[in-house]
């Protein structure tokens, strides 16, 4: 009777051992962050028509919202967890012949209705919560004027 224990153990054993080593890893979701895109900006052309912006008069921000969530933020009370940034194009998306030649681009954004911009390319540190973002974006010809028409630049909001 001993022996058949010890087999039935060995097996046992053998068999958990088996299982824990090929069974499907379990992962827990430890943060999320989601981007809700708002309002476009509208861009608008200076004097010279060699910039097109949304700071320029008659233009507009856009705007997004970031919610941050981080259960290993909030049990290790950081206040960092999350980055987010809003980087330029580097060509307009639709643009009349001509406009999308010798520019240049940069956007700048704003975060929780502060007045400080903050370079688009440059990753800002936030905490848990709801962000609110303005996010503005300038192209400048280097030469010459931008021909009339529609144009259109993307810019890309990440939150990693």
């Amino acid at each position: 009777m001993a022996r058949k224990r010890r087999r039935n153990s060995s097996a046992l054993l053998a068999m958990a051992a088996l299982a824990g080593c090929c069974l499907p890893a379990q992962a827990a979701i430890i943060g999320t962050c989601s981007i809700m895109i708002g309002a476009s900006g509208t861009m608008t052309a200076n004097p010279a028509i060699g910039i097109l912006g949304s700071k320029q008069a008659g233009g507009s921000s856009a705007s997004a919202t970031v919610v941050a969530s981080s259960l290993l933020c909030s049990l290790l009370n950081l206040l960092d967890c999350y980055s987010v940034s809003a980087s330029a194009p580097a060509a307009f998306s639709s643009a009349p012949s001509g406009g999308g030649t010798n520019v240049t681009f940069a956007s700048v954004f704003r975060l929780d209705g502060s007045g400080v911009d903050n370079n688009g390319g440059v990753p800002q540190r936030v905490a848990n919560g709801t962000h609110p973002m303005q996010i503005d974006l300038t192209a400048t010809k280097s030469s010459g004027i931008f021909p009339a028409g529609n144009y259109q630049g993307i810019v890309t909001v990440l939150c990693e």
